[in-house]
């Protein structure tokens, strides 16, 4: 690109690009930092949320593609759950051959600190919370520390996988019911540890094949599937624990679960996939309500240096309350 006014161009030539308000290249030639942050909404007057992703990408514009469909996505969150936030997202791009991760992470947050507590951010797909405590040196705007948002997130998907039990059966029992779970990463292993007892069967699927042992040995009754046929259970809930994009126009019509209700961020390849699913008699929670567990708890250490189980609950609850209304107005106006 040859200027700024070009690069703007570029940004809104993309279906992606929902009007966001600003585009952040980070970069850093020695460390081998290359990256964006996305902010769909807030990032002025009010700090916009979203985590940090650090992933292997084909090429550049498919990590921007990436940046602006979470940070849209991002925006949707907190405004479902009633949190008075903006949405946004960073992307780092993993770099091919050596690198030194320490010393990646360690720049990415000096960039952080630079933004003035505009962008606050914590851990997702390939960043931990060593990552975290080492940026924490640097700046303070990490969240993620002291509340767990993987169990935040994984109660979200529980009290949304109760209200679509209430939906089908009058009551939010989840016992008896069975289950096909993709990914059982930080997420999707917890969503297993509270159903594994209530299930009357779960298969998994995962690529990581050492986890897949592991997990197989703590929770033997688990039924392994291969990744690709996983969607294709015969059960009540199909639930999506891994990457984007999973339902797509080929996968929707393999699916044989009554319902879909994961934690994966951008499930949808698309709106009309949205629309077949409806037709098929599928029924789809939206994941930027289900999984807002996270973002939930977040924010609550944010506004909160003080930990309280109590009232974290109180508001994770409220996701299974958001969606028994979205479920009624959706049978109601069909």
């Amino acid at each position: 690109m040859k200027n700024k006014n070009d690069l703007n161009i570029f940004y809104e030539s993309l279906p992606e690009f929902d009007q966001h308000n600003s585009v952040v290249f980070v970069y850093d030639k020695k460390t081998k930092l290359r990256g964006y942050i996305a902010f769909h909404r807030g990032g002025f007057d009010i700090p916009s949320f979203g985590a940090t992703r650090f992933l292997e990408y084909d090429d550049e514009v498919d990590a921007i593609k990436d940046v602006l469909r979470l940070s849209k996505l991002m925006s949707y969150k907190n405004i479902l759950a009633g949190l008075p936030y903006g949405g946004a997202k960073a992307v780092l791009i993993k770099p091919k051959g050596n690198y030194k991760r320490n010393l990646l992470f360690s720049e990415y947050a000096r960039h952080i600190e630079k933004l003035n507590g505009s962008f606050i951010t914590g851990t997702d797909v390939g960043v931990g919370l060593k990552d975290l405590r080492l940026m924490l040196k640097k700046t303070k705007n990490m969240v993620g520390v002291i509340n767990n948002p993987e169990k935040a997130t994984a109660m979200g998907v529980i009290y949304s996988m109760e209200s679509v039990a209430k939906h089908f059966n009058g009551t939010d029992k989840i016992d008896g019911m069975s289950f096909s779970i993709q990914g059982v990463g930080k997420v999707g292993k917890e969503i297993l540890s509270i159903i594994y007892n209530k299930a009357s069967k779960i298969y998994i699927a995962e690529t990581d094949l050492t986890r897949l042992k592991m997990i197989k040995k703590k929770y033997p009754k688990v039924i392994m599937v291969n990744p690709k046929k996983i969607h294709r259970q015969k059960v009540d809930i199909f639930c999506p624990c891994a990457l984007s994009n999973v339902l797509d126009s080929k996968s929707i019509n393999q699916i044989k679960a009554k319902a879909v209700v994961g934690s994966a961020n951008n499930q949808l390849k698309s709106i009309e996939v949205g629309e077949t699913l409806y037709r098929l008699g599928i029924l789809y929670c939206p994941d930027y309500v289900v999984n807002a567990g996270g973002l939930i708890a977040v924010t609550d250490e944010y506004k909160n240096p003080k930990p309280d189980k109590s009232r974290l609950e109180k508001s994770l609850k409220g996701i299974g309350k958001r969606m028994d209304k979205i479920l009624y107005l959706s049978k109601k106006m069909n």
